[in-house]
């Protein structure tokens, strides 16, 4: 019997709604906002164009460790974490959470992405049947 945690799934933040609650997943997003009261990380990324999605991160459990290369906005961060049920409804007091689709995360590693090749990473994970735009 194996005593060690499941591996996390490698995809796209705009992939993370096809998982299911309890899936643990390892994704790459930017920071878009951060709410310092519940300390959510609201992380997107725009790949593939076009896609709308949210990550809502949960990282309670790392505060200790996480500095503003973590949490500043525009940062590029990888998370490891597991998908919860979706009970965000705001961000702030002040703003509503306004994504039209996301998932919720609970960080349990999350670390800075220091020296990041986006296309290269998006080419790796690029969905099945998505062909890559090039500019005229």
């Amino acid at each position: 019997m194996s005593t060690q945690p499941p591996p996390s799934t490698r995809c796209l933040l705009s992939e993370l709604s096809s998982h299911e609650v309890g899936d643990k997943v390892r994704f790459l997003g930017c920071v878009a906002a951060y709410c310092t009261k519940s300390a959510t990380l609201s992380l997107q990324h725009n790949f593939p164009h076009g896609s709308a999605h949210t990550a809502l991160v949960d990282i309670r459990l790392l505060l200790e460790n996480l500095g503003l290369e973590h949490v500043g906005y525009g940062s590029w961060v990888h998370v490891i974490g597991y998908i919860t049920p979706s009970t965000v409804t705001r961000l702030t007091t002040e703003d509503e959470c306004k994504p039209s689709s996301h998932t919720c995360i609970q960080a349990v590693l999350l670390w800075a992405a220091h020296d990041l090749n986006l296309p290269s990473y998006e080419n790796a994970l690029k969905p099945d049947g998505l062909t890559k735009k090039t500019s005229p």
